[in-house]
């Protein structure tokens, strides 16, 4: 029996996951499956959970490391064709799980909305910056999300005020599967302003971070109070290598893999710098981006 019989159109097999992070790391997915839209995930999403095969979401790949190995599952991408959707109403907005991060700032720039530029330089999806609570120092997405619709591994659909959902440093309480969309509240301002805010935070990011390099972000959550590239950096690690991944010497807390570098190679950096920091503050970092496989 063929598991995604009727689905070949949107099913690969054996996808190499390094064509779908930031990184340009990692084996290959068993299955890789980019559902049409929210009929057919449903049906994807059914059928995996009756064989047990355990699902992956991906949007952007942007704070995302594979393993070498692949992963043994399915992988669901919802790429922004076809979760792509961005409605305005007022200073409502509401966007599907697939949008840009970037894209929608622009967007809502144009339109006189304000308060969604504190993602500017943050790359992504939507989905993936609620999930983690996206954010810098200009502010995260929870500050403007006022909803969020699900969908549990099972397909069942529902959704959650802001009231309901809990936003922590670079964390949610949102335990469904899928992010479906949300809904944002912005206000209104002259677009003009609002373009000036968002060059003065682009030029700042420019300046502080690796932004043309190969890389998923801040590696490590800041602990409290402290900054986890001031720790790295402290800890005499900035520029430190394991084979082709590197320390960025411009922000202590980014990794970049450079050429002929291994998610292996990044695993035993990241391993290099924690083990380090606690030797050095007693400090236990903890891991921002993910890892599968």
């Amino acid at each position: 029996m063929n598991l995604f019989a009727g689905l070949e159109e949107i099913v690969k097999f054996d996808e190499p996951m390094s064509n779908h992070t930031w990184y340009k790391l990692g084996g290959p997915a068993k299955y890789f499956i980019e559902p049409k839209d929210e009929a057919t995930l449903l049906d994807v999403v059914k059928r995996c959970h009756e064989n047990e095969i355990e699902l992956y979401v991906l949007g952007r790949g942007s704070n995302l490391l594979v393993k070498d190995s692949g992963v043994d599952g399915a992988v669901i991408y919802l790429n922004g064709d076809n979760f792509g959707d961005v409605q305005f109403d007022g200073t409502k907005v509401i966007a599907q799980a697939g949008v840009d991060v970037g894209t929608l700032i622009g967007e809502c720039a144009r339109k006189g909305l304000r308060g969604i530029e504190c993602m500017v330089g943050i790359p992504g999806s939507v989905g993936g910056a609620i999930r983690m609570n996206a954010g810098g120092s200009f502010g995260d997405i929870a500050s403007i999300t006022r909803k969020v619709s699900l969908m549990d591994r099972t397909g069942f659909k529902f959704e959650r005020e802001r009231e309901e959902i809990f936003f922590g440093y670079r964390s949610s309480n949102i335990m469904a599967k899928f992010i479906l969309g949300a809904t944002f509240d912005l206000a209104e301002d002259d677009p003009e302003a609002i373009g000036r805010s968002i060059k003065e935070i682009w030029m700042f990011k420019k300046s502080t971070q690796p932004l043309n390099s190969r890389n998923a972000g801040c590696v490590f959550k800041n602990p409290r109070a402290m900054s986890s590239g001031a720790l790295i950096e402290k800890a005499g690690l900035a520029g430190a290598s394991e084979g082709g991944a590197v320390v960025s010497d411009r922000h202590a807390n980014f990794i970049c893999a450079g050429n002929g570098a291994t998610s292996q190679d990044v695993l035993n950096l990241i391993d290099v710098i924690r083990k380090r920091v606690k030797i050095e503050f007693d400090v236990d970092l903890e891991m921002e981006i993910e890892v599968w496989g």
